[in-house]
């Protein structure tokens, strides 16, 4: 008997928790850590930073179900793809009104975005076609 997890979850699972780590950690020292740190963020805009941070706690959560194939893998990254699409189309609205922001945030959101959104497709496909 085959197994039905997929095997492209595994490696998705450990990308994302490695990236929800790194994400609460750089947030953290965005919002908490020394003036150095909060240097190079540039012109961070804080509700991004604030949801960011937040949002690597549920990269960590997501990982977990994606490497468990728990069921609520599937919801846990559609929410955070939906979510940050939320947060991008807002970072938008902040850029577009004149307020300096990173080109980084503006490249980084849609990634985000994207990875959640795909995991989310993926676990709704069939893991082996008839």
């Amino acid at each position: 008997m085959t197994d039905p997890t997929p095997r492209w979850t595994r490696p998705a699972a450990l990308v994302a928790a490695v990236f929800g780590a790194i994400t609460i950690f750089s947030g953290s020292m965005v919002l908490f850590g020394p003036r150095g740190a909060q240097d190079l963020a540039g012109n961070a805009v804080p509700s991004v930073v604030m949801f960011n941070t937040a949002a690597g706690f549920a990269y960590l959560a997501g990982a977990v179900a994606l490497w468990r194939n728990h069921p609520a893998a599937r919801p846990i990254a559609l929410a955070i793809g939906v979510a940050t699409l939320m947060v991008l189309a807002g970072f938008a609205v902040t850029a577009l009104t004149g307020a300096p922001v990173e080109l980084r945030t503006a490249l980084a959101l849609p990634f985000r975005a994207a990875f959640w959104l795909v995991i989310a497709w993926a676990l709704g496909r069939p893991a082996y076609p008839a």
